[in-house]
């Protein structure tokens, strides 16, 4: 189809007429940018426009694209840029971490914009932190590396202290790492990391002249490590690194002021006053979205703006400062607004902290971050203490440092969330606004007390014109007043509380006992609107201070807020239980504050002359009680740290030993490659920004955008697509349909196994789910795209199917893709029958009686939250009947050929091409392939390029996610002498699979295989099957069923130990595999077949090193002296299975070239998504030439390089592509092992080559590699040969699942703040056997950050739908949790305080290059044990002893309401009625 003609946007903005009248005012009519140092020019900034972020500015306008859109919301970090200005009243300039997403460009006005570009550069010298976070590697995928950078380098330049840095890195997230190596390159260039580097003594130990005899832990185990050949890196030793990053550039901390624009600093510059003036930008060049942006520089001119453009007919306006809420409407509810106002900071009455005796007044639009460190400053005068900290602690968990930085509390008051944090704490206090308007005779005033300013659900007492200039907050009393602040949330990092408080407290000496003469308790999260709790405080005010005035006092609270189980948000029960909780909490440490008051009063002859004499009694509270007190609010950031333990680096021999011809052409003096901590070849490029990423390649000329049209409902025909409305939109020149791909001659059917789904759904067929693709638009821009995809009108019919969201629903209506059945049984079947009439064990069992348990056990889904997004570049070329396809996909292949069948298009003639993918996981490994497809059909239609990046929420809408399990069994233990033995289990796994199949039949096949996890069952019977359901179709992830396997087996082990009262970690112990016996799949453990067994040799050395037995001791002691906090742990074991099930996936090539030079360039079939697979496959290659890694390079990963490739998943990456990349290597090698012999042992590899290459030797080779079919390969339907061996395995006739088996164990210890669900992860110790490693730091990387996506999936991370749990959300069927400000990943406070990892020593592998072991899946499971640390603590605190079914994840709600404690019990019983099933209650759930 030739090019459609591109229309020029234009649109006619009314207040045109009036530029001339405010340019006669003084309003400057062009903009002022510095970015990186240099002043953006005239014609670059003239393009900055009031409705476009800084973001899109950056990279659209400026082509600057190391900053990266990872949500749209503030929500990641990966936009990030530092802005500097100069402070009006300190003439100092300051730096902010912002959100470039968020931050209108035009904000920038008079602001030094830096990018991570502005930095430091590879060509140009690496700035000191982006050498360290190479170094220490700090970056895996690297997409969130470049925000990351940033507000690292924001913070040094405010505060480069270790202790600044670990209070205020709130703001970026990371799915890879983990967290530690990024704290640890942070922290080893803080000023103080120097005295942070001795021991106990005060000496570093390795510099210790004592060192051969002292005995402190820390040199202890260093010299272990050096004894045992090991290498032992820890967060410490890592602090004395900080000389070799700066590199001689010792004054890096001041290059942000260095490179601060001097016209900026100098008053008298022509910019500065020019930047006096006030600025106003009209929007000559969009369309529908266009606006004015007004910049006034006094409190008259904005008066002065918001009375002309308030009133009737004008339009009217919107303020902004922050642009955090503003930001949020308009990308997500597409608001419009004609005008945007962002006041200077010139404006100095809105822009204002001041504290008198009286009052502490804030301006309105004072930064929420200046607050806090006013008030923290103001705090240090013991007169303004107990006013200004409660401010300060809410403020520290806020959002994040970048929100913090923009956002103001008068946006936060007119907001009116229902569930801010500090509304709440500002009623309490009973602080006033003071609105401010412009009148006839000037500006007038008017005060509102904060809980009257709040009048329904966001709708505030404000009227137009007005503006809240200023918060005035009472200062409290010296004595016996005290405000506190509570909040909970999901995380406790960046996150909405679930419910927030401030509560108000005044006590008086009356009658020889204190009196509560004031009380005000104001809540967020329980009402439409912040809400002050009345009749509680009426049940406090006169009443005596004292316990059971309180316990009366909450009754009451739980009485007023008495939320119906379906209560918008959800969780009810909950919600009571927190408030509750809450008002506890406040007895706990207003009776602490009140005994320290009596005892200054008493020590304090003038202060005590003030009060009656004696003082009444403070009942102290009991010791166990003190834990009561416990908040996150106050208490210091921790510093989290870890270890990192490996074996000596050395170069082993592996399968390639049994398989490959030997040959080398190394030199004499050739260093070793295999087993080095190499740092990640692209580590450089991540932290610079010059990594390349799908959304970043430069577009051809012409380039169009594309924006999905997706359904909104689902169970209903999809009728009607009505085109018009979309195609009249300026600069829209298509809308792709169905209808086109048969106008291609395309297929529209496509699927990973099942050909079951559409690229685009056509028209008269039922949609499954909402979120299916209808349509792609696309615009001269991805505005306008955006719009036309919005403005298409779609057509459905009735609703006519029971919409069926979760997997007891499916169960219930039969819906199951039947295909996925697949069952193992081994051992006598009448006793794994014998299960299900057996009742279920009661009583204490004695030595002889069989235990029998069943139940039934749930885990959740989650989401895979890489930071890239997926991604699609389609370029036709050869006039439109060739495509390359540049995506950001784990399947290269899979991506070329459903393009090329969805366009009609020969294989041959599309390419698919991967640079590098930020972040997959599993996601991108098939629901990347009909994105693809979808700008590919509008490429190939409109013939010319197309680009397409889902925006995060569509991408987590329609992209599927880890599969939802509910597990039902029946299973037995015999009680012998030495504890119980298993016996038997039947267990029935369904995984919610979504509406298509995709690969929920291997994910299913994987749990069966895993669902034994380390433990022998004699009689054992497994049945797995994917559900058929309406929501999206769920797919890989990292685990693939494996941890769903192995969970419910891990419950199991609990039911049972719970149930014979004994330790699980004796029960878990005594059934572990032995060496020589098989899986319930028929595969030996052991040397021949699957290597060394290790789990027990692991467990009994974690359990040794570690002196568990003593640690449970000191743990039962804790929880003895603590009432509500508890600790617990956890030791958890894994196997994970390596290879595809599939066995036709098990292959992998590689295509290799030595140059003349003596450089080698390698290409193969895998992707590079941060699992740093191209690094390890550089050293293969570099140590099969005897050259430095430095000389090996990975292009990128295409289709027409290598062919014919499978999907970069199941970790097994390096055994395939390592091992065909040395295939491909040793070939060419062979063919110079003739000219090495004649230019002898001191000759290069180039020499070598070029002797070679004028003799005409060919210097690339194509290397293959497949396991051989005796180790891969399984089939569920092979019946038993009539003459198998009886000696052999039950159902080893059936093939061999997995090549071997990665192993692995961890310790975990938690601690849990009972009142609110809140848990600290206080140390894990993890011990992982990944064979002979090709790169250590790389696979200890993948372990910390497999861990820690374990961790997140089994406590923080939350799927929710609609569904019958979560009526309140709309439409019924949709998903929830589509961004960061509703899904919860784990943060950089979420680390585990200590964080010990280690790789097991004298583990080779025989079946894989190098003696390596696949890392990259199986530790992820290990994760877990945070989750089974916090039951364990749960249990212990308990008020109903006995088994209990704790459903995974522990989010915050359901450890709360496990506890079944009276306030909890009462919460239930007032949501749900009967005690009975209060006592059972299961928090809602998507599961």
């Amino acid at each position: 189809m030739a090019p459609l003609p591109q229309e020029k946007l234009l649109y006619e903005n009314d207040d045109l007429e009036l530029v001339d009248s405010f340019s006669k005012k003084g309003y400057r009519t062009k903009p002022i940018l510095y970015v990186n140092g240099e002043k953006v020019p005239e014609d670059l900034a003239a393009k900055a426009r009031s409705n476009q972020t800084l973001l899109s500015f950056l990279r659209d306008v400026m082509k600057l694209r190391g900053s990266k859109l990872g949500c749209s919301e503030g929500g990641c970090g990966a936009c990030s840029v530092m802005i500097s200005k100069k402070d009006p009243k300190s003439n100092q300039v300051k730096h902010l971490a912002v959100n470039a997403c968020l931050m209108p460009a035009l904000a920038a006005d008079g602001c030094h914009v830096t990018t991570v570009e502005g930095i430091g550069t590879v060509k140009g010298g690496l700035h000191p932190v982006q050498k360290a976070m190479t170094d220490l590697h700090g970056s895996q995928c690297g997409f969130c590396t470049p925000g990351i950078i940033v507000a690292i380098y924001s913070l040094f330049a405010s505060n480069p202290s270790a202790k600044y840095i670990e209070e205020h890195l709130d703001g970026n997230l990371c799915r890879c790492t983990g967290y530690r190596p990024i704290w640890d390159a942070a922290r080893s260039l803080c000023d103080d990391a120097e005295d942070l580097v001795k021991g106990p003594c005060g000496t570093a130990c390795r510099e210790c002249p004592e060192r051969h005899d002292c005995e402190q832990d820390c040199n202890v185990e260093d010299k272990k490590a050096a004894e045992e050949k090991s290498v032992c890196s820890s967060s410490v030793d890592k602090l004395p690194l900080k000389k070799e990053f700066e590199e001689g550039k010792s004054n890096w901390v001041d290059q942000p002021n260095d490179m601060f624009p001097k016209d900026l600093m100098d008053e008298n510059s022509v910019t500065s006053i020019a930047l006096s003036k006030p600025l106003m930008i009209v929007d000559q060049v969009e369309y529908q979205g266009s606006g004015t942006w007004f910049k006034p520089t006094t409190l008259e001119q904005l008066l002065s703006l918001l009375k002309e453009f308030g009133e009737d007919g004008q339009g009217g306006y919107k303020l902004v400062v922050g642009n955090t809420e503003v930001g949020i409407e308009t990308r997500f509810k597409h608001s419009i607004y004609p005008r945007l106002i962002s006041p200077a900071e010139t404006v100095e009455s809105i822009f204002d902290f001041t504290v008198t005796p009286e009052t502490v007044m804030i301006g309105g639009c004072t930064p929420l971050s200046h607050v806090q460190h006013e008030a923290e400053a103001a705090a240090k005068d013991p007169k303004y203490t107990r006013t200004t900290m409660p401010m300060h602690d809410m403020l520290r968990w806020f959002a994040s440092t970048q929100i913090r930085n923009v956002a103001c509390l008068g946006g936060n008051l007119v907001t009116a969330s229902p569930i801010s944090d500090m509304n709440p704490l500002l009623a309490s206090f009973g602080a006033s606004l003071v609105l401010s308007k412009l009148s006839g005779s000037g500006v007038s005033r008017r005060k509102v007390p904060v809980p009257e300013f709040f009048l329904s659900y966001r709708k505030v007492n404000i009227e137009p014109g007005e503006i809240v200039e200023s918060v005035e907050v009472p200062v409290l009393n010296k004595y016996f007043d005290y405000v506190k602040p509570f909040k909970q949330a999901r995380r406790r990092e960046d996150d909405i509380s679930i419910v927030t408080s401030g509560m108000h407290i005044r006590v008086v000496p009356k009658d020889g006992a204190f009196v509560i003469e004031h009380a005000s308790l104001a809540f967020g999260g329980m009402a439409p609107t912040t809400v002050l709790a009345k009749e509680t405080a009426k049940a406090l005010v006169g009443s005596e201070f004292s316990r059971s005035t309180f316990d009366k006092a909450q009754e009451v609270l739980m009485k007023e807020f008495n939320l119906p189980e379906g209560v918008p948000g959800g969780q009810a029960a909950y919600r009571i239980t927190l408030a509750a909780s809450f008002l506890q909490k406040m007895y706990f440490a207003v009776a602490v504050d009140l005994k320290a008051d009596a005892e200054a009063i008493a020590a304090d002859a003038t202060d005590a002359a003030k009060f009656p004499s004696p003082l009444p009694t403070v009942v102290a509270l009991d010791e166990e009680e003190i834990s009561g007190l416990d908040s996150f609010l106050s208490a210091p950031k921790p510093t989290l740290v870890g270890v990192q333990k490996y074996p000596a680096p050395k170069v082993a021999d592996g399968l390639e030993k049994e398989i490959l011809p030997a040959a080398s052409v190394a030199g004499k003096d050739s260093a070793s490659a295999v087993g080095k901590p190499s740092v990640h070849q692209s580590g450089s490029l991540h932290c610079t920004g010059e990594a390349l990423y799908c959304d970043d390649i430069p577009e051809p000329a012409g380039t169009l955008h594309g924006a999905l049209i997706l359904s909104t409902a689902c169970g209903c025909v999809f009728e009607k697509l009505d085109k018009e409305a979309a195609l009249a939109i300026p600069g829209v020149v298509g809308l792709f349909t169905a209808e086109d791909i048969d106008v291609l001659g395309g297929k529209n059917l496509w699927g990973p196994i099942a050909k079951d789904e559409h690229i685009f759904h056509p028209a008269g067929e039922k949609i499954r789910t909402v979120g299916q693709v209808l349509g792609v638009v696309v615009g001269e821009s991805l505005e306008c795209a955006e719009m036309g995809a919005r403005a298409a009108k779609v057509s459905y019919g009735p609703v006519e199917d029971k919409i069926i969201m979760t997997i007891e629903e499916a169960i219930s209506a039969g819906s199951y893709f039947e295909s996925t059945r697949h069952s193992l049984t081994r051992g006598d079947v009448s006793v794994i029958d014998g299960l299900k009439d057996a009742k279920d064990f009661e009583g204490t069992p004695k030595v002889g009686d069989i235990v029998k348990i069943s139940g039934s056990y749930s885990t959740g889904a989650q989401e895979h939250f890489y930071l890239e997004t997926n991604s699609t570049l389609a370029v036709p070329s050869e006039s439109d009947t060739n495509l390359t396809i540049y995506a950001s996909t784990q399947a290269a292949t899979k991506t070329q050929t459903y393009c090329a069948s969805s366009t009609g298009t020969p294989a041959s003639k599309v390419v698919c091409k991967v640079k590098r993918l930020g972040g997959g996981f599993g996601g991108k490994e098939t629901r990347s392939v009909f994105i693809s497809c979808a700008a590919a059909v509008a490429a190939k239609r409109t013939g010319r390029a197309v680009r397409l990046t889902l925006p995060r929420n569509q991408d987590m809408l329609i992209s599927g996610h880890r599969h939802a399990f509910v597990s039902k069994y029946s299973a037995s233990a015999e009680i012998t002498e030495e504890g119980p033995k298993l016996l038997a289990m039947d267990i029935h796994l369904y995984n919610n699979g979504g509406y298509s199949l995709d690969l929920s039949g291997p994910v299913s096949d994987r749990a069966v295989f895993h669902s034994d996890n380390v433990y022998f069952f004699p009689n054992f019977r497994v049945e797995g099957v994917a559900c058929k359901t309406h929501q999206a179709s769920h797919t890989a992830y990292r685990g693939f069923g494996g941890p769903q396997g192995m969970a419910p087996a891990e419950h199991v082990m609990e039911h049972l130990a719970q149930v014979c009262n004994l330790d699980v970690g004796l029960v878990r112990r005594l059934n572990m595999y032995k060496e020589g016996q098989a899986t319930h799949f028929g595969q030996i453990l052991g040397e021949k077949q699957s290597g060394k067994w290790n789990v027990p040799r692991m467990w009994d050395k974690l359990w040794a090193e570690l002196d568990v037995e003593k640690r449970q001791n000191e743990i039962a002691e804790f929880n003895k002296k603590n009432k509500y906090l508890k600790r617990g742990a956890a030791l958890i074991p894994t196997k994970f299975g390596v290879a595809f099930t599939a066995k036709y996936m098990n292959q992998g090539g590689a295509l290799v070239h030595l140059y003349t030079d003596g450089t080698v360039l390698v290409s193969h079939g895998g992707t590079e998504m941060g699992q740093g697979l191209h690094t390890k496959v550089c050293q293969v290659a570099a140590q099969a030439f005897g050259i430095p890694i430095e000389m090996v390079y990975v292009n990128e990963t295409a289709t027409d390089k290598v062919a014919n490739t499978i999907p970069t998943a199941a970790s097994m990456s390096t055994d395939l592509y390592g091992m065909c990349t040395l295939d491909a290597c040793r070939q060419i090698v062979k063919r110079l092992e003739p000219y090495r012999e004649k230019l002898g042992p001191e000759a290069s590899l180039a020499s070598i080559a070029s002797a070679a290459h004028m003799n005409r030797v060919d210097m690339s080779a194509h290397g293959f590699f497949a396991p051989d079919d005796s180790r891969v390969g399984f089939d569920f339907t092979v019946e038993k040969p009539a003459d198998y061996p009886a000696d052999k395995p039950e159902n080893s006739w059936k093939g061999n699942p997995f090549n071997y088996f990665t192993q692995g164990v961890a310790y975990t210890e938690v601690e849990v703040d009972f009142l609110t669900g809140n848990h600290r992860t206080l140390i894990s110790e993890v011990l992982v056997d990944v064979g002979s490693s090709v790169n250590p730091a790389i696979d200890i990387g993948q372990i910390e950050g497999a861990f820690t996506q374990g961790m997140g999936w089994s406590t923080i991370e939350e799927v929710v739908y609609a569904d019958e749990d979560h009526k309140w959300v709309r439409p019924y069927g949709t998903m929830f949790t589509t961004g960061p400000g509703t899904y919860k990943i784990p943060a950089f406070n979420d680390q585990p305080e200590i964080f010990n990892v280690s790789l097991m020593e004298d583990v080779d592998n025989p079946f894989a290059v190098h003696s390596s072991k696949a890392v990259g899946e199986p530790p992820f499971y290990l994760g877990a044990s945070v989750f089974y640390a916090i039951k364990d603590a749960v249990r212990r605190a308990r008020a109903t002893p006995g088994y209990f079914e704790f459903r995974l994840p522990a989010t915050s709600e359901r450890i709360r309401m496990s506890v079944n404690d009276e306030i909890s019990m009462k919460a239930k019983k007032q949501v749900i009625g009967d005690e009975r099933d209060a006592a059972e209650y299961q928090v809602q759930g998507s599961f």
